[in-house]
């Protein structure tokens, strides 16, 4: 189904020819516009400020500003934008930088064309995708760096969170897009949308992919 609206999508990657294929790839897909392209972390900054895109296709490795930084500047200075990192590397420390810098979604530079596509229309949808051996160390991680307290251990409701808090949670937890549980909750999806802010703020979690693995570690939800 074509959206109204494409998703307005900034490709950031050194590499001429794989920017290009990208590119070209997205564009045959009409629920995508390729607003701006980069080939450095710098350069990918300045298109975000002046492009304002849905979703940031983020190599990590590039040049002037490494994938990590840009991103942190992109997450901060456009808030609606949904950073998907692209790289060759699996390694934890770049992997835990992703994640606490914003990222939504992990993607290999050798995943196909249908897995690509399907990620950024996941992310879109407020959803976040991690292939499983990257979320279980996630799990792994913050399970090592935030034990679980004793003064929450019984804590059903999550702390401060309120009961309808809580049941969003959960959705986001597994999985679901905000237009999903707008529906399974009978809420207006800019509601939802409200309701995920708050509660990033009050468990201090920077994207729904951190608060699903602080969730998961700590086990506010059961």
């Amino acid at each position: 189904m074509q959206n109204k609206n494409p998703l307005r999508i900034l490709i950031a990657e050194d590499q001429p020819l794989v920017r290009r294929a990208l590119a070209s790839m997205l564009a045959l897909e009409p629920d995508f516009a390729i607003v701006a392209e980069a080939a450095d972390g710098a350069e990918a900054v300045q298109a975000a400020r002046r492009w304002m895109p849905d979703i940031v296709l983020m190599d990590v490795g590039m040049p002037r500003l490494n994938g990590i930084a840009a991103m942190q500047q992109i997450v901060r200075d456009c808030p609606a934008a949904q950073v998907i990192l692209l790289t060759r590397f699996n390694a934890d420390d770049v992997l835990f930088d992703a994640i606490s810098a914003g990222a939504q979604a992990w993607l290999p530079k050798d995943a196909d064309e249908n897995e690509i596509r399907e990620t950024i229309r996941a992310v879109s949808r407020g959803q976040s995708r991690l292939a499983p051996d990257v979320a279980r160390k996630l799990l792994d991680e913050f399970r090592r760096v935030r034990p679980l307290r004793p003064d929450t251990a019984s804590d059903e409701a999550g702390g401060t969170l309120t009961d309808r808090e809580n049941d969003i949670m959960r959705l986001v937890v597994a999985g679901k897009g905000n237009r999903e549980i707008a529906g399974k909750l009978k809420l207006a999806e800019g509601t939802v949308k409200n309701y995920v802010s708050r509660i990033l703020e009050k468990l201090n979690a920077r994207s729904r992919t951190e608060l699903a693995v602080m969730t998961l570690s700590r086990r506010i939800v059961g």
